[in-house]
């Protein structure tokens, strides 16, 4: 059983780290990154071409998972029809991924709009397919494979879309469909996501599914107004933009703030697991440092 599935069965706190690939192809990058993650990290979550065109997500979490790290291979149905997605799963459980995070991506026009899609199957639908493969060996047309994998299937929540009773028929259907955890859009309004979390907690879909929210340190006010105006990730309270643009150091003052969203969402009643994003960091060092200091965090 990998590190990931010890830490769901145990009850204990789970500390996941999102990971970039680097945009080109030098796989050095990989292994300076699989020995700066900390050792007590639960799982380290590989982003699959999220911003722009970087090294291949596949490749980048085998290499993590041979340098011994559970590794968790995020996969876009934006990209691949359902013939490569199920081919790229299989494919990575038999090389020692610990996790497919079953997403649909974001879409090809804000990445690379020059791109065709695919969006063969939806993101309910892979994690369905995957799940299946899991359980029972079967593939979407019912033909018998390899059964027994020890792979873990996720999914992503999004705490802010309203009207809630939508967002929670969309959650429930991903937890039918067999996700093992799901990971939020990152936490900046607490009370949106307490709010969101009793409604979890009154279907008893926290039972059901390990629930992992996100947390992003913001590294600078020109970052903190982008994403508020945005509203990609939900409502930025004012006080986090005040006290960013207060700051002598803006990305200091942004991680902090991030660590003490994580301090009080772990706290919370249904919370599983915190789950660092770091894309907005500008280099793999600073993305080290935050994942080291959010990590000693939580698990000390």
């Amino acid at each position: 059983m990998n590190r990931l599935a010890k830490a769901m069965m145990t009850g204990n706190l789970i500390v996941t780290a999102e990971c970039l690939p680097p945009r080109g192809s030098d796989y050095h990058e990989i292994e300076a990154l699989a020995s700066s993650l900390p050792e007590n990290l639960d799982a380290a979550v590989i982003a699959d071409n999220p911003d722009a065109i970087r090294g291949s997500a596949f490749s980048a979490a085998v290499m993590l998972a041979r340098k011994g790290r559970c590794a968790v291979l995020s996969m876009a149905t934006r990209d691949r029809n359902r013939l490569a997605l199920l081919s790229d799963a299989l494919g990575a459980a038999a090389l020692n991924v610990a996790a497919i995070l079953c997403t649909s991506g974001a879409h090809a026009c804000s990445v690379c709009p020059q791109a065709a899609t695919a969006y063969d199957l939806d993101s309910v639908q892979f994690t369905q397919a995957v799940k299946r493969i899991v359980l029972y060996g079967a593939g979407m047309n019912g033909k018998p494979l390899e059964p027994g994998l020890d792979l873990q299937v996720g999914a992503t929540a999004h705490p802010y879309l309203r009207p809630i009773e939508l967002n929670l028929l969309r959650l429930k259907k991903k937890i039918i469909a067999g996700a093992d955890f799901l990971l939020t859009q990152p936490v900046f309004d607490l009370d949106g996501f307490s709010l969101w979390m009793r409604s979890v907690e009154s279907k008893d879909f926290d039972k059901r599914s390990a629930i992992i929210p996100s947390v992003l340190p913001i590294t600078s006010l020109k970052r903190a107004r982008a994403l508020q105006d945005s509203q990609i990730y939900g409502p930025i309270p004012e006080e986090v933009i005040g006290r960013i643009g207060k700051a002598r150091d803006e990305a200091a003052e942004g991680l902090a703030i991030a660590a003490e969203t994580a301090m009080r969402l772990q706290g919370m009643r249904g919370v599983r697991g915190i789950h660092i994003l770091c894309g907005g960091c500008e280099s793999t060092d600073e993305r080290i440092r935050a994942v080291r200091h959010l990590t000693a965090a939580l698990k000390s």
